[in-house]
């Protein structure tokens, strides 16, 4: 692994600065740096990458032993080895085929699940489970990171498919979020799925005791229109909440990772089982690229290499997700959490201090919006951020076609402005036509020079449907799961999260006044006494 690392480090620092428009001189360029996989493409020309760079990575992958630890995820081993845990989330969308983990085939367990989900939604969506004021018109999802941040994406995402109840999410601890998400709400009305494995979370349950006490206001048995997407039986049957509306699910599937199963309930509920469905072959079909197709043409392993290369060996610290598609919108802030919570690590598997840096900064917007905001600095400022534009072909709105066809030129254009930039040159011939002269001449055009060589790379894909949406999550997935083999480290625990959790439990009651703050910093201790007035 070292030798393959220096070999990267090595052929990066010759061939720093050599521009990337010179790569498309002979050859095909764009078909030798494109893959594709059931209709999806993914276009890594407009990077540094070259030949001898990609077989540098695709040695990296081999020497990390990818295959072997990609058939021992699917295999259901205990991959995630610091909570001694499977990592199965891809099983909740293959249930078609026997999976045997620890002498038994888990797939059964999770088709009955899946079959509950489905008889439950189909009763929501058709009349036959009602609220106490009449068929459901709302569904409330109460639930926080995994729990949300997936299925608020997902539900936004495929909103032209929408035929059921209206979706809603709290997730915010702070009370605005729940009072602003239920003002103008109907309890009698109201679905409430409280998402929480354990039924312990703070943030979840504070929520829930919230929602359950509003809707208490107008309704004789709140608990009657409450599901739970819990694991905890005891809990969640004190709260109210009856077991045939109690969809749970293994250890072996992150909170991150798990929309494809019980925690997509809302997701369902929005665009029908069937739907829901077609986002499962998406993934499915994701994963069979993933599992059978040579690295060189493998979207996931391309997607993490290029990665890699970005991040580990040209140094850049972010990148940035920018999806041309309004309904994408909660992307980047999904993916945020995927990517950073799974890959924000400090040590290796065996405890050691990992020797270079871990996961990148994730962020973005979608455009065209975030070329009003942010672009200026992708474009001309000092630092190199790396771009991954998604788009597709059609939209779902063929009398507005005309704006698709502006929003796909905006999108191709910024790829190609960062890859070309503008010289000085340029900018002088086009400060000259509008009269400037001399010194002013040569000031102005500096304000208008481009680097350029900036790289990007472009998924496209026809049109977001439910499958396409499946193959996207299930890509990016798999692209963690690649770049955490390759650091070596545990892409599935997230220990992270802990601290700050409990730190909170013991400032509450400091807060509250019932404790005095001894052995907290001054800051600390400064910011409780602002806090309590």
């Amino acid at each position: 692994m070292n030798q393959a690392w220096d070999a990267l480090k090595d052929h990066h620092a010759a061939v720093e600065g050599r521009p990337i428009l010179d790569l498309f001189d002979g050859g095909d360029r764009a078909a030798m740096f494109t893959a594709q996989a059931d209709g999806m493409i993914l276009d890594f020309a407009k990077t540094n990458i070259d030949e001898r760079g990609l077989g540098l990575l695709l040695q990296l992958a081999e020497a990390a032993g990818l295959a072997d630890k990609r058939a021992a995820m699917f295999d259901g081993a205990r991959i995630n080895e610091t909570e001694g845990r499977a990592v199965l989330h891809t099983a909740l969308r293959n249930m078609d085929k026997p999976l045997v983990v620890d002498g038994q085939d888990v797939t059964i367990a999770l088709r009955d699940t899946h079959a509950r989900m489905t008889a439950f939604a189909d009763d929501v969506r058709t009349g036959r489970f009602t609220g106490q004021g009449g068929q459901i018109t709302d569904v409330v999802n109460i639930g926080i990171g995994g729990s949300d941040l997936g299925p608020a994406m997902a539900v936004l995402a495929l909103a032209p498919f929408h035929d059921g109840p209206r979706v809603h999410f709290i997730s915010n601890v702070d009370g605005a979020h729940a009072a602003d998400t239920l003002r103008g709400l109907n309890p009698e009305t109201t679905l409430v799925i409280v998402a929480s494995k354990t039924f312990t979370t703070i943030e979840t349950m504070t929520n829930a005791e919230t929602v359950r006490a509003w809707m208490a206001a107008r309704v004789a048995n709140p608990a009657a229109q409450f599901a739970a997407v819990s694991t905890a039986a005891e809990k969640t049957s004190a709260f109210g909440i009856a077991s045939e509306r109690v969809f749970g699910f293994e250890d072996w599937v992150g909170g991150r990772y798990s929309m494809w199963g019980p925690i997509g309930l809302s997701l369902m509920l929005a665009v029908g089982p069937k739907g829901f469905d077609a986002f499962l072959r998406g993934g499915a079909a994701m994963d069979a690229h993933f599992r059978c197709t040579p690295f060189a043409q493998n979207l996931p392993v391309l997607l993490a290499l290029v990665g890699l290369w970005h991040n580990q060996i040209c140094g850049y610290a972010t990148r940035a997700v920018l999806p041309y598609d309004q309904r994408l919108s909660r992307l980047p802030a999904y993916l945020q959490q995927l990517e950073m919570e799974s890959n924000g690590k400090r040590v290796a598997m065996d405890g050691s201090d990992l020797p270079y840096h871990s996961g990148p900064v994730v962020w973005g917007e979608p455009g065209t919006n975030g070329q009003h905001a942010f672009y200026q600095l992708i474009h001309q400022g000092t630092r190199v951020v790396p771009c991954e534009f998604l788009v597709a072909r059609r939209g779902h709105e063929p009398d507005l076609a005309h704006q698709h066809l502006l929003l796909v030129s905006n999108c191709l254009a910024q790829s190609e402005a960062l890859l070309r930039g503008r010289s000085l040159a340029e900018a002088t011939e086009i400060m000259e036509k509008k009269g400037l002269t001399g010194a002013e001449l040569d000031r102005q055009a500096r304000h208008r020079v481009f680097p350029g060589n900036r790289p990007s790379i472009t998924l496209a894909y026809d049109q977001l449907t439910p499958f396409v949406l499946g193959q996207i999550i299930a890509l990016y997935e798999h692209r963690v799961f690649v770049e955490g083999v390759i650091l070596g480290i545990n892409s599935y625990d997230q220990w992270g999260v802990e601290l700050g959790k409990e730190l909170a439990l013991a400032l509450q009651p400091m807060l509250e006044g019932k404790r005095d703050t001894s052995g907290k910093d001054g800051s600390t201790q400064h910011l409780v006494a602002w806090a309590r007035g």
